[in-house]
């Protein structure tokens, strides 16, 4: 089998697993910015999408200035190409994190470029939430907070999952991008050391490591999804 392996992908046994340059640095790079890209974005992405709800004309604090505002921001993010944003930006993520180049300066890009699309699939998602429960807590004198996340969240967890799995698999093809500005990571493998140098088995072994990825987010998000379906 290693015979099989290293006759087919030369290249690969050749990068080697240690290193700057490795598979397992890559592998490790590419999950450092999924995860805490998917915290910041997601974090940022919940509040806008949960304020679009709220302030909407059916939220349960309509505000048009304040859903305008939101929105526009929304979709002014998502109309915005992520490489472009990763110039168009450079300069605050230099002030916020101390550098334009790197892992950690690809955080701030990811976080804003997952954000506005997150916030719209959360927007959905709690749209079909049962008005009638809304409603209900509401004439019994519920708390903003409590209808925020004693109703919307927990009556839309298994929407929001879903929709969350989506996200998350995107943001696992952002980081490919992030490698532009040296961030590494298995898009800049597949790029860098197997586009580029016309290693064909390096690319097909990144993208196999991808769709791995991808596989496993998808099969746990469905299965949580399907847990906390309670229709």
């Amino acid at each position: 089998m290693s015979t099989w392996f290293a006759e087919t992908f030369p290249n690969v046994v050749y990068q080697g697993w240690g290193g700057d340059t490795g598979w397992g640095t890559a592998i490790f790079q590419t999950l450092f910015m999924t995860f805490w890209s998917a915290i910041f974005g997601g974090l940022l992405g919940l509040i806008f999408g949960v304020g679009l709800v709220v302030t909407g004309p059916k939220g349960i604090t309509p505000n048009k200035t304040l859903f305008w505002i939101l929105d526009k921001i929304v979709s002014i993010f998502r109309a915005v190409p992520f490489v472009i944003l990763l110039a168009f930006i450079a300069p605050f993520t230099k002030a916020l994190v101390g550098t334009q180049i790197g892992i950690n300066a690809a955080l701030v890009p990811l976080s804003l470029g997952v954000f506005p699309f997150y916030a719209r699939q959360i927007q959905v998602a709690l749209s079909e939430v049962d008005s009638g429960i809304v409603e209900a807590a509401q004439a019994v004198g519920a708390s903003f907070s409590q209808i925020v996340f004693g109703v919307y969240i927990k009556e839309g967890r298994s929407e929001i999952i879903r929709v969350s799995t989506v996200t998350l698999i995107s943001l696992i093809g952002l980081t490919a991008m992030a490698g532009a500005i040296g961030a590494g990571g298995i898009g800049n493998m597949a790029v860098a050391y197997g586009y580029n140098r016309f290693a064909n088995d390096t690319t097909l072994f990144a993208t196999l490591i991808v769709l791995v990825m991808v596989l496993i987010v998808q099969v746990t998000g469905d299965w949580l999804a399907r847990k906390y379906n309670h229709k």
